[in-house]
């Protein structure tokens, strides 16, 4: 008996046909819709083997989860502003956001914001790099927008709005790692000496014996700082202040930093986010010492401001007891290098000093990382980013390599 010819496909099933347009076309089902319906993608050709081999190769991204979903078909421009305010934002910190935010609105729309999302290449962003630097853009600023697009694109792969990530193909801008010098042991001391006559004058010598970071050293609280027993417990994190005009009908015309009315609209600290970051710090006897002498003052202020004072517990505050600025807080570190007579430095500068003053006391591996807060997976890339090898280790291994190697002759006989 002969088996009845089937005249159309199975459901499900993709097929070819030529259209009373004179071309050929072909119907492949991915999935399904939002509404519960097949999702069939129409192809059109104007020949059957280019049908034929475009349902194919549908058929094939499909089957490797390849194929964009269906609906809105988006822009760099579109896509990367509905991620950072609709996805990101609600889930990163103040600070990541702030970074993704500049990255996507002064770098990634202006540059790349045209392009279909799924037609972008990893030669535009590479070609789109490189133009930022010879705009001037370092090439620090170029690798935060690389790792930016990197995880927006990640996304949009995860949700299925493209198939792949390029910006983990392109090559990211090559960083040039600074040669950073610490400071040294005189150096240190000509800055204690000018910090001692500021004040909060301690928050410095936690800066450069404790190697605490801005925003833990901000962020710290008395409740956090047991003097009796000699240490500090990091837990908190000083957020930059962000402000919103509060000028209402009358504008000021100024930013909303500088308006007279301003309001803070950003939470003033957050919790230490790493395992490692939240630790706890032994204080050396001096700094014990100093920590108390401040608390004393901070008490005279305290009775000085009387019913101003906002009592937010922090160790070190405004003169009203409010949060500092790390803005105002960088300033200051600037004018004490200055009136120590030292070299310019970068504020976190005294945290690889105070990490390279462990190296040279020989501290074990394991505590200089307890105290520097570093992950345990990264922890030996931090000592050889943080610790550099000073003048004085120099010279004593240089002493020790010419001790025994320009002995007198006959000496090594003799001790035998």
């Amino acid at each position: 008996m002969t088996e009845k010819k089937r005249t159309r496909q199975p459901n499900g099933a993709s097929s070819i046909y030529f259209g009373k347009d004179g071309k050929w076309h072909g119907r492949v089902t991915v999935g399904v819709r939002d509404d519960g319906k097949p999702d069939r993608r129409h192809i059109e050709r104007k020949t059957k083997a280019e049908v034929t081999k475009a349902v194919r190769d549908m058929e094939r991204a499909r089957d490797q989860k390849k194929l964009r979903k269906p609906g809105q078909s988006w822009t760099v421009q579109a896509w990367l502003e509905h991620w950072v305010e609709n996805i990101a934002k609600p889930y990163v910190s103040e600070n990541t956001y702030d970074g993704y935010e500049v990255d996507v609105r002064v770098h990634l729309v202006p540059g790349l914001g045209a392009h279909k999302l799924d037609r972008l290449e990893p030669e535009h962003l590479e070609r789109f790099y490189r133009k930022m630097q010879e705009s001037g853009s370092a090439a620090g600023t170029a690798h935060h927008v690389h790792r930016t697009i990197r995880v927006a694109l990640g996304e949009a792969v995860r949700r299925g709005h493209v198939p792949s990530n390029v910006a983990e193909i392109a090559k990211a801008p090559r960083l040039e790692e600074e040669d950073i010098e610490p400071y040294t042991i005189d150096e240190i001391q000509s800055l204690l000496v000018e910090a001692s006559k500021l004040r909060n004058s301690a928050r410095w010598v936690v800066a450069l014996a404790l190697g605490l970071r801005q925003g833990e050293a901000l962020g710290l609280h008395w409740e956090d700082v047991d003097l009796d027993a000699g240490y500090i417990r990091i837990r908190k994190n000083r957020l930059r202040p962000k402000y919103a005009h509060g000028c209402g009908d009358d504008p000021c015309g100024r930013k909303p930093g500088y308006c007279p009315k301003r309001q803070q609209i950003r939470r003033e600290h957050k919790n230490t986010k790493s395992r490692a970051g939240r630790r706890t710090v032994g204080l050396p006897d001096p700094l014990i010492k100093l920590l108390r002498q401040h608390k004393e003052e901070q008490e005279r202020e305290r009775a000085e401001a009387g019913t101003d004072w906002e009592g937010k517990g922090y160790v070190f505050a405004s003169p009203t007891g409010g949060p500092l600025s790390p803005n105002t807080d960088y300033h200051v570190w600037k004018r004490l290098l200055r009136d120590a007579g030292v070299r310019d430095g970068r504020l976190h500068d005294a945290r690889h000093t105070a990490a390279t003053v462990l190296l040279i006391l020989g501290v074990p591996d394991v505590v200089v990382d307890a105290i520097m807060g570093w992950e345990p997976g990264g922890a030996a890339r931090m000592r050889a980013r943080y610790m550099h090898v000073t003048g004085t280790m120099l010279r004593k291994v240089a002493q020790q390599v010419g001790d025994a190697l320009w002995v007198p002759p006959g000496t090594l006989e003799k001790s035998n």
